[in-house]
């Protein structure tokens, strides 16, 4: 009987959503009826749009006060345009960073651990979105975090793989 549930669930759910959708242009279309139009200062629905975070930056190194690295360069893969981070490097590499695109601005910060000892170090860890600008206003989420660090350079290439809402 098990299965008998599954599928009275989905005949529900088929049957709700166009009543759901119908419900849904009315309200975009001026129509006053429903809890939200009673609510002074009621917000409409904003949907929810994914963006694939997926991208790769290469870094230069612009000024350096210790550990602490202000690095610039130019990032490419969904979200091309110009990055600015601020790292910190030791066994933990930890930063901020900031990635402009032709549409708004994506800001957030990281923590990884370093692998390696030699010239050339990687780290993996994760990202976390902390605010935006422009159509990217209301992202949120985060993303996996990899990358090389060029010892000698201070170079950084930086890749983030995941998915983010806004």
């Amino acid at each position: 009987m098990r299965s008998y549930g599954v599928i009275r669930t989905i005949a529900i759910v088929a049957a709700a959503s166009p009543l759901a959708v119908a419900c849904a242009g009315a309200s975009a279309h001026g129509a006053h009826s429903g809890h939200a139009a009673l609510m002074p200062g009621a917000r409409k629905a904003h949907a929810a749009r994914t963006l694939d975070g997926t991208d790769t930056a290469h870094l230069h190194l612009v000024r350096q006060d210790e550990s602490l690295l202000f690095e610039e360069g130019s990032a490419a893969g969904a979200l091309p345009g110009g990055m600015r981070a601020k790292l910190t490097v030791g066994s933990r590499f930890t930063g901020a960073c900031t990635i402009y695109t032709r549409y708004g601005s994506i800001t957030g910060r990281g923590s990884a651990t370093a692998h390696g000892t030699g010239r050339f170090q990687s780290f993996s860890g994760a990202f976390t979105v902390t605010g935006g600008s422009g159509r990217y206003r209301r992202v949120h989420g985060a993303t996996k975090l990899y990358g090389t660090f060029d010892r000698r350079t201070f170079a950084v290439v930086v890749q983030t793989v995941g998915r983010l809402s806004y």
